[in-house]
């Protein structure tokens, strides 16, 4: 799930000019496009809470969230000062996060009644509603675990690709201000950025004989799933252990293929997840080919050293802790405190958990994945979650003083 580097790697000088002229040309497009529209922007609102009144405040160990925090602030404090946090300056500016995150560093590992005094004093919660709603989806994801080869051969017949060297990724404000805040993935062909190939094409061959695998591995089913979660740990022939990151897309569009076997009547709805996805899958070699070529999106991977999966925010996400949101209503790197409940279950699941990721089906003011950690009792718990919840976020004092002022 984590971002991609922004890199425009592979575009020669002599083409930009022809590149330049295709973006712009596409950004007039994007933008009749959103005009012709006429969306109303969703109507999000931040509704001024009090600790005592979160359900299940003084009942988590909120202490197990100190690490996530620990990181969160580490790369915050990396920024400069002025660097505002989340849309429009959500979150205020990184210089209003400097005090409460050096008292966060000094709190003893272990101690909730510790950390739920600190925030109590550093930050304000602020309930979140998408216009009179306040509560939204909330799924799961998970670190894959697959078995793989650095060299092909036998059973390890599944590429997993690097970042190819053609593959050009634009921010098209990067040129204009007030061009729309779209990204454009592609490559260049006769001077013009094109759409990068489908996966598809791509694992019809696209990339074959150009040097553009990271390894190899035994199950297309559980490649699959890979792209689909982003990150995960392949045990080699050897008996290494290597963690694959998310390095980037084709930038194609996400294709949810349990959605398509839900609506086509080959799984019940009520008895949906990724275990029974991928159990089909593998029952039906045969159709299921054809039904993970629906979703073009193809993602490439690079070798992770030390703690992961990375997130969007840069960090090693914290089973549990760690939640994907949507960066167009919510700033990365802040305290939440979550209310939903466990997966497939009415028990409730009340806890302190840190904005730290994005995905590309997570979308909207209230919308969250939640990280349940590695392997297959990871995924017991993530593909069976879809559960309504709600959640606050946590802002410094300091802002919350601006905000209720109106400033």
């Amino acid at each position: 799930m984590a971002a991609a580097a922004r890199s425009r790697a592979g575009v020669p000088l002599p083409l930009l000019p022809s590149l330049l002229l295709a973006l712009l040309l596409a950004a007039l497009l994007l933008t009749a496009c959103e005009s012709r529209k006429e969306e109303p922007p969703t109507a999000v609102r931040f509704e001024p809470a009090r600790f005592d009144a979160l359900p299940g405040w003084r009942e988590d160990a909120a202490a197990e969230a100190l690490p996530a925090l620990a990181r969160s602030c580490g790369r915050l404090m990396t920024l400069p000062d002025e660097r505002p946090l989340g849309p429009d300056g959500l979150a205020g500016t990184v210089a209003d996060w400097r005090e409460p995150c050096a008292r966060l560093a000094g709190l003893p590992a272990g101690d909730d009644a510790a950390l739920r005094e600190l925030l109590e004093a550093e930050f304000r919660p602020f309930a979140v509603h998408d216009g009179e709603r306040d509560q939204g989806l909330f799924t799961g994801y998970y670190e894959a675990e697959l078995r793989g080869s650095l060299r092909r051969g036998g059973r390890y017949s599944v590429p997993l690709y690097g970042r190819p060297d053609d593959l050009v990724e634009i921010d098209l404000r990067d040129f204009r201000a007030d061009l729309p805040g779209e990204r454009l993935v592609g490559r260049v062909e006769n001077g013009r950025l094109r759409p990068y190939p489908d996966r598809a094409s791509i694992e019809n061959g696209h990339l074959a004989g150009r040097g553009a695998e990271l390894l190899w591995v035994d199950d297309p089913v559980d490649a699959f799933f890979l792209h689909v979660q982003g990150s995960g740990v392949v045990e080699l022939d050897d008996g290494r252990r290597l963690r694959v990151g998310f390095a980037g897309s084709n930038g194609r569009p996400f294709y949810a293929i349990g959605r398509a076997l839900i609506d086509e009547g080959i799984i019940e709805r009520e008895r949906s997840s990724m275990q029974a996805i991928r159990d089909w899958l593998r029952a039906n070699p045969e159709r299921a080919e054809a039904l993970m070529h629906r979703n073009e999106r193809f993602i490439f991977f690079r070798a992770i050293e030390g703690e992961g999966p990375i997130g969007a925010q840069g960090v090693p996400l914290t089973t549990g802790r760690s939640l994907a949101v949507d960066p167009d209503h919510l700033p990365l790197g802040v305290p939440l405190w979550l209310e939903t409940t466990w997966p497939a279950t009415e028990r409730p699941l009340r806890r302190l958990m840190v904005a730290q990721d994005t995905g590309s089906a997570i979308k909207g003011p209230i919308r969250g994945d939640f990280f349940w950690g590695s392997g297959e009792p990871a995924l017991e718990q993530a593909g069976r979650m879809r559960q309504q919840g709600r959640y606050w976020l946590l802002l410094p004092r300091a802002v919350a003083e601006r905000r209720a002022a109106g400033s």
